[in-house]
């Protein structure tokens, strides 16, 4: 999400808008949903990695109805291990939003979206654009679009900014167009 170099030596471009694309009123994401949405992708992207914790367990319960090796440590590893493992990942997020460079993903956007791009202006002199490749995945929240860009970085753009159910009828037929996200029928 970079900024438009403001600098009085060197001219602003601006990418001319497009008349037809879906503009948003301003919103910047809070921390604490930023938090949230980002465990949640983070869970649901590596929940193949849960059958370890279990298979462990399992592992365990049958070596101790054997009697081939009985003990009871090895659970509390398991969930002191699960518990660290995600109390790492609440720290890292968190500490996401204390970060100087990551300040730009917590200012006030306005958004207009189009098929070619995404064009975030902060002012009418600043902005960024980002290009719809740099969009790895994407998926409709109840409360609104998650445009993920990688593990940690995504756009959350909830329905309540978008100034229409017209514009987000729009907005849903470009992410289906993108193939970001599945039909609902």
């Amino acid at each position: 999400m970079a900024k438009v170099p403001v600098n009085k030596h060197q001219p602003i471009y601006q990418v001319p808008s497009n008349p037809t694309a879906v503009r948003t009123k301003k919103y910047a994401l809070p921390t604490k949903k930023y938090t949230r949405l980002a465990l949640k992708h983070l869970f649901q992207a590596q929940m193949k990695w849960a059958l370890i914790p279990l298979a462990l367990i399992i592992g365990n319960v049958a070596l101790n109805l054997t009697k081939a090796y009985p003990n009871v440590w090895i659970y509390v590893v398991i969930v002191i291990g699960v518990l660290l493992y995600i109390l790492f990942w609440v720290i890292q997020f968190m500490g996401i939003t204390q970060l100087e460079q990551y300040k730009p993903m917590f200012e006030k956007y306005q958004y207009e979206i189009d098929p070619r791009q995404i064009f975030m202006k902060i002012n009418q002199k600043e902005g960024g654009v980002m290009k719809w490749e740099q969009i790895q995945s994407a998926y409709k929240d109840p409360e609104g679009f998650v445009l993920v860009i990688s593990r940690g970085q995504f756009l959350y753009l909830p329905f309540h900014i978008f100034n229409s159910e017209h514009d987000l009828k729009i907005m849903g037929r470009i992410l289906k167009q993108k193939n970001l996200i599945k039909d609902e029928n």
